[in-house]
């Protein structure tokens, strides 16, 4: 399986973060695709303590193991093989997903590779993840929402559950993106199902 996962500049770069150490240590994932903003850089730099981070370290920074699955791609590179699609990925997923990026997104605007990948992705119907992080939502946010929806995206806010009776941030961190993991076809096996008991 090979998965894109693109990074934006919104707050929430413990989310990213994670999700990729998880998805380098599933057997099934071959390759990810990295595509991270300079918006995406300067709040990793800001929210975790990997400092200094910067485009050309960011897997090193990063990922803890597996780090020969990452393909960094810069933003600016709009003829990547990402940006055709002739190059098959299996999904994308772009966490966080900024505002600025989803109305991009939403109305077909290609000004970067992460807006361009996405639109391929839509257009293949291949399946695409947008973690929108950002609250209150106004009627535009909404609206931009709508209309991804239709295209085919699937929008996921960042909103952890706590049924599980999480011990740590991580948990709680952890659990949220198992249910992204399962929305791309894996089977995290830490990953906690209800089944009408409360005890996890």
């Amino acid at each position: 399986m090979e998965i894109t996962v693109a990074i934006t500049g919104a707050s929430g770069a413990i989310y990213s973060h994670r999700l990729i150490n998880l998805l380098v240590a599933e057997q099934s994932v071959s390759r990810i695709n990295l595509v991270p903003s300079k918006a995406a850089i300067r709040v990793m730099n800001d929210e975790l303590d990997l400092q200094p981070l910067s485009l050309k370290t960011l897997p090193e920074k990063l990922v803890e193991q597996n780090k020969q699955k990452i393909k960094l791609i810069s933003n600016d590179d709009i003829g990547a093989s990402i940006a055709s699609g002739s190059y098959h990925t299996d999904s994308m997923v772009i966490i966080p997903c900024s505002m600025g990026t989803l109305g991009s997104i939403a109305h077909g605007i290609s000004r970067d590779l992460i807006q361009r990948a996405a639109d391929v992705m839509l257009k293949e119907k291949r399946k695409l993840i947008l973690v929108v992080r950002d609250t209150p939502l106004n009627l535009i946010h909404l609206e931009n929402m709508r209309l991804v929806t239709l295209a085919g995206a699937t929008v996921f806010p960042a909103t952890p559950s706590f049924y599980h009776r999480p011990s740590s941030l991580q948990n709680v961190v952890d659990q949220f993106l198992f249910r992204i993991m399962f929305h791309l076809g894996l089977n995290p096996d830490k990953a906690f199902s209800w089944t009408g008991d409360k005890t996890p």
